[in-house]
């Protein structure tokens, strides 16, 4: 499979994530709204609550990029010790207080997801990943491998789902299977990639009503007639399931 990230000219450092947890244009010196933070669909990825159902989720849970926090107050609300980190501010006060409306304790820090500093080694015996990888640089995926690698306990796992440029949605940077061999291999040992399904807040009704050209002029392609919806009318994105243990 090709490596499509060499061949944009996109570059993700233009986008601004706290742009679009505040309703407003995701790139500096354009107008084009997505009217809804597409990854928040007010509760856990249904991917995540099946990992968590098959007993893939213990001891103390690391969510990198949070965002909202969803995933990580359903970890909590099943009796997980968890941290949710992300670079956002405004995602993380959203965060905090839905997780204080609902009784969950979370920590909630903000970080840089290639750094996380205030973190200390061999912390966590699992890492979850909703989503965050393919908006890093290439670079960037290679260092927050390591990075993860380092927070994590020796024998801990890895979830991680990326845009994998099938279906509907695609956008500018997709993920090769060989891409994540390449920069998260040297790091965790991996032991399944493999596609899998991610429920957007996006319905047939709202992409309708895009103008699909000028989503396109900020580097994401939408094609409605290749979306699949769920069994409640949402938009449903492909992606890559990795699951990888820390060696």
């Amino acid at each position: 499979m090709p490596d499509n990230s060499a061949e944009t000219t996109f570059a993700w450092d233009d986008v601004d994530y706290e742009s679009i947890y505040q309703g407003k244009p995701p790139v500096e010196g354009s107008d084009v709204s997505l009217k809804a933070t597409p990854w928040d669909i007010g509760e856990a990825q249904p991917a995540v609550v099946e990992l968590e159902r098959s007993g893939k989720f213990s001891g103390e849970v690391l969510d990198a990029g949070c965002g909202l926090g969803e995933n990580a107050m359903f970890l909590a609300g099943k009796g997980y010790r968890v941290t949710g980190i992300d670079a956002s501010t405004t995602a993380l006060d959203q965060a905090r207080q839905r997780a204080t409306e609902r009784g969950l304790e979370v920590e909630f820090v903000q970080s840089d997801a290639t750094r996380l500093e205030e973190l200390a080694d061999e912390r966590f015996t699992t890492v979850l990943d909703s989503a965050l990888y393919h908006c890093l640089t290439p670079e960037q995926q290679r260092t927050y491998a390591a990075t993860l690698r380092r927070v994590a306990k020796p024998g801990a796992h890895l979830h991680l789902f990326c845009d994998c440029g099938r279906g509907g949605f695609r956008l500018p940077q997709s993920i090769s299977e060989e891409d994540l061999r390449a920069r998260v291999g040297p790091h965790w040992d991996i032991l399944d990639i493999e596609p899998a399904r991610y429920v957007t807040a996006f319905t047939k009704e709202s992409i309708a009503a895009m103008d699909l050209k000028r989503l396109a002029s900020i580097g994401l392609t939408v094609k409605p007639d290749e979306i699949e919806v769920d069994e409640r009318g949402r938009a449903i994105g492909q992606v890559w399931y990795l699951h990888a243990v820390r060696r």
